[in-house]
């Protein structure tokens, strides 16, 4: 690849991600009041981060059944108000159980 044109795309890939940053400063310059909006914003970084982590867990394994096996053990934790670790490590646990079981039965 030429270093021109390289250079160029890394400027517009920076520029564009420092609009995305500014534009909140630039258009909010009070404090916002209205309680509906306060709470909306409040949930944008917890659905952002889901949305992100959602299809890479289903794809992480290669194996559909091992994936699933995996988040709904990782949800069971947390519902139970475990740690992060413990979350992780007991739906790691159980992607590990699935892939032996499915090796050793299919």
């Amino acid at each position: 690849m030429n270093w021109i044109v390289f250079f160029k795309y890394l400027l517009l890939m920076a520029g564009v991600t420092y609009l995305i940053r500014v534009m909140p400063y630039v258009f909010m310059r009070k404090e916002v009041n209205n309680v509906f909006f306060k709470s909306f914003l409040s949930y944008v970084p917890y659905t952002v981060l889901a949305a992100m982590t959602f299809p890479a867990i289903l794809s992480a394994t290669g194996n559909i059944y091992s994936a699933l096996a995996g988040l709904l053990v990782g949800i069971v934790v947390a519902f139970f108000e475990k740690g992060l670790l413990v979350v992780a490590l007991s739906s790691c646990v159980a992607v590990l159980f699935i892939e032996i079981l499915q090796r050793f039965v299919f």
